[in-house]
């Protein structure tokens, strides 16, 4: 986001005054700023403090803490491997290293182009179907090494036709 613009400052603090009546209105605020902008950098959550009496302090502890808020952008597809116990023990490990390894980036970066995020979950509460994979909230079942070529390559042939998945 760098320096904030006006139409992001004035859509920041409309979104701070939609919870200026709730008593603990932080996580709804900074979700909303998530789901809109992506990430949540320091400017905004400075202007968040400044609009809320929350110190910067602990807003950017509930940022860090929790994993489905940002500091930095996301690519368009988020890859999150779920690297839970049930995950790891069939294979997590490998999957993820496997992804790192076609795009050429590591869990919690993005690709150059913007396109990829590698996230290494804890559990997504898919330990039936393990390893698991989500990219954008679609679940892929059971994934193996040998499967995520294909997995990144219909995303790459999807992004290069207009397709969406």
């Amino acid at each position: 986001m760098g320096k904030l613009t006006a139409a992001a400052t004035a859509q920041i603090t409309a979104i701070c005054n939609r919870y200026k009546d709730e008593e603990t209105p932080l996580m709804m605020i900074l979700s909303d700023i998530q789901n809109e902008y992506g990430y949540i950098p320091l400017e905004v959550q400075e202007l968040v403090s400044a609009k809320t009496g929350i110190s910067v302090a602990e807003i950017y502890g509930v940022v860090t803490f929790y994993s489905f808020f940002s500091l930095t952008p996301k690519g368009k597809y988020v890859i999150g491997c779920c690297l839970g116990t049930a995950c790891y023990v069939k294979g997590a490990q490998q999957v993820i290293d496997k992804f790192s390894e076609l795009l050429g980036i590591g869990p919690g970066q993005t690709t150059e182009d913007g396109l990829f995020t590698i996230d290494a979950l804890r559990c997504i509460g898919a330990c039936g179907i393990a390893p698991a994979v989500s990219i954008n909230g679609k679940v892929y079942p059971k994934v193996t090494v040998s499967q995520v070529h294909d997995i990144v390559a219909s995303y790459q042939d999807a992004e290069h036709s207009g397709e969406v998945i």
